[in-house]
């Protein structure tokens, strides 16, 4: 298999139009797409919060019921350092400083897993080909979990709606333990070859990981023992896991996003950004809780039609991009409230387990 082209053989300028639209706002409004003040305030009360965590459990370490919360709230920091900081820097929203993005972006090797194998996964192939399958490895978890119709059926899918949870809170072990090796090794991802990689690159993968293993594992076996170390450890992979997991799926994974298949030529049926609307869902966007929280992933289509604009922007867009979708007669998929998003999914799956 080949990786599928966008010919948009139903000509359309709904992709040029949409541009011209948000374009037009910052222009007026002459502001940056980048991020700003309160972007770069919630980017260091998020880190300092989580280095301040990280010292008192292993230096200072409290009683066990404690201790328990305290990695628990490291957990969701995790993933709230992954939608807000790294996130962004990985696009070059973050700053309009390529240096600041990069260092937003590299905190993701902080955390664990490598910002290599994370911008080639999701920068270049899930934002490219969302959703299809054989390409977009966000949707490949074969043969655990059968995402989509084009997808083989087991019998234990039937149950998977069920058990899909459980495995959503290993997401975080299985990527900085398993995953980002065996596509470092195998030089691609699914049928996507990694480009080729730098002498620095493959030194900065390796000094991240064994950086991380110093903090995370040995530093506190050594100073709480191996006992409490995996229980903490535990706690907070499988929070991070189970919230970056419950995000990203919510976006791309429920009953009204498109799973489009190439044509026999290879081609996808619409252009780019078409198919980014068809195959994307926002949730909860009123909730500026939530929208605080997971770094605005909770406006996905914007996200997705305008990755180097920062998520502080996308309440605003996301006006000009359902007024545009509307104005050509394209369906903008959202769910007002979280749980309507989480309902959907788990029917998604339950429907992918029968069907």
């Amino acid at each position: 298999m080949v990786t599928p082209k966008f010919r948009n053989s139903v000509k359309s300028n709904f992709h040029q139009e949409l541009k011209k639209r948000v374009q037009q706002y910052f222009t007026e409004n002459n502001i940056s797409q980048t991020g700003n003040f309160s972007l770069y305030f919630k980017a260091v009360l998020l880190w300092s919060a989580y280095i301040f965590l990280y010292v008192h459990l292993v230096f200072f370490t409290p009683n066990n019921l404690w201790a328990a919360l305290e990695c628990l709230i490291m957990g969701g920091l995790t993933a709230g350092i992954g939608f807000n900081v790294m996130h962004d820097g990985g696009h070059g929203s973050f700053s309009s400083s390529k240096f600041w993005n990069k260092i937003a972006a590299f905190s993701v090797n902080g955390l664990g897993a490598s910002m290599l194998m994370w911008n080639n996964k999701h920068n270049i192939i899930h934002h490219t080909y969302t959703n299809i399958d054989g390409v977009d490895d966000d949707i490949e978890i074969k043969p655990l979990l059968r995402m989509c119709p084009s997808q083989k059926k087991y019998v234990v899918h039937r149950f998977q709606h069920i058990y899909v949870w459980f495995l959503y809170s290993l997401l975080l072990i299985i990527w900085v333990f398993a995953t980002d090796y065996q596509k470092y090794f195998k030089k691609k991802i699914g049928i996507v070859p990694i480009k080729k990689l730098s002498a620095f690159d493959h030194f900065a993968f390796w000094a991240a990981k064994i950086i991380y293993y110093g903090i995370m594992i040995a530093l506190p076996i050594y100073k709480v023992g191996f006992a409490k170390w995996i229980i903490g450890f535990l706690i907070l992979s499988m929070f991070a896991g189970f919230v970056l997991s419950i995000v990203f799926q919510l976006a791309h994974t429920v009953e009204e996003t498109a799973f489009p298949i190439p044509a026999d030529n290879n081609d996808i049926e619409n252009e780019w950004a078409i198919h980014q609307v068809q195959t994307t869902a926002n949730f909860a966007t009123k909730n500026k809780l939530i929208s605080w929280l997971v770094g605005g992933l909770n406006f996905q289509i914007e996200h997705h039609l305008f990755p180097k604009i920062s998520h502080i922007h996308y309440p605003q867009i996301s006006k000009i991009i359902k007024k545009t979708c509307d104005d050509f007669d394209i369906k903008y998929i959202e769910y007002k409230r979280m749980r309507d998003a989480v309902i959907s999914h788990t029917l998604h799956l339950k429907k992918m387990g029968i069907a």
